[in-house]
């Protein structure tokens, strides 16, 4: 990520499950991504129900776009040894808007603070391995008008100036002329100007609009 970007802490793409078996008792996690307390709660509430016949249901939760509400529960494990492992995670990987919940089927023997600690932890954690992040950064919308006959060639070199600038082209909106969109790291938009100017001999004026938070997957989806 260069300098111009700034960083904020990633989330995850779609739900992702993870089974981990220690001493034959099967952990069973479940992340999914989420934008407030409530959709976590929601989740956990389904995920309780779809194992109703589990002993533990234990749940780490992190909202907000700079990972403000933090929650965990340990659901009748000893104290310490699955919610706050399980946060501790999610912490250390610098996520946030999603949940985290670990249901544990009980396999008939006990496997002691540490033993519990490592379990709910490594089936977060194989769960996290597994899944599709999304990063996110603070872009600001850039746009700009050109006629019909000038959009063909703006269109190709927007869209390259954006893969190289860490930039986000998105499709053009037509009427009587072009509508651009770029979504444009801050430290970058004087040099979309410049470069723009340059590119269009002074005929197009990129307009600057709020900055937001965008999410922007990594790899494949």
């Amino acid at each position: 990520m260069s300098a111009s970007q700034t960083a904020l802490p990633s989330s995850i793409a779609v739900p992702v499950d993870h089974e981990l078996v220690v001493k034959k008792s099967r952990f069973l996690a479940h992340l999914e991504p989420v934008g407030s307390v409530e959709q976590a709660e929601a989740v956990i509430a389904q995920v309780r129900k779809q194992h109703w016949d589990a002993r533990h249901h234990c749940v780490a939760l992190v909202v907000g776009p700079q990972a403000g509400q933090q929650r965990s529960s340990d659901d009748g494990e000893p104290a310490g040894t699955a919610g706050v492992p399980m946060l501790e995670v999610l912490r250390h990987r610098d996520l946030t808007d999603l949940v985290a919940v670990v249901t544990r089927y009980f396999g008939g023997v006990l496997l002691g603070a540490g033993g519990l600690v490592r379990a709910y932890s490594g089936a977060v954690a194989g769960a996290l391995d597994r899944a599709r992040l999304v990063r996110r950064e603070i872009l600001t919308e850039v746009t700009m008008d050109a006629s019909p006959a000038e959009a063909g060639r703006l269109d190709n070199w927007l869209r390259e100036w954006a893969a190289s600038h860490g930039g986000v082209w998105t499709e053009p909106v037509w009427t009587a002329t072009a509508r651009f969109r770029l979504l444009v790291p801050p430290a970058a938009l004087g040099t979309l100007a410049d470069e723009v100017a340059a590119f269009s001999a002074g005929a197009l004026v990129p307009v600057t609009g709020e900055s937001r938070v965008v999410d922007i997957p990594d790899g494949p989806a």
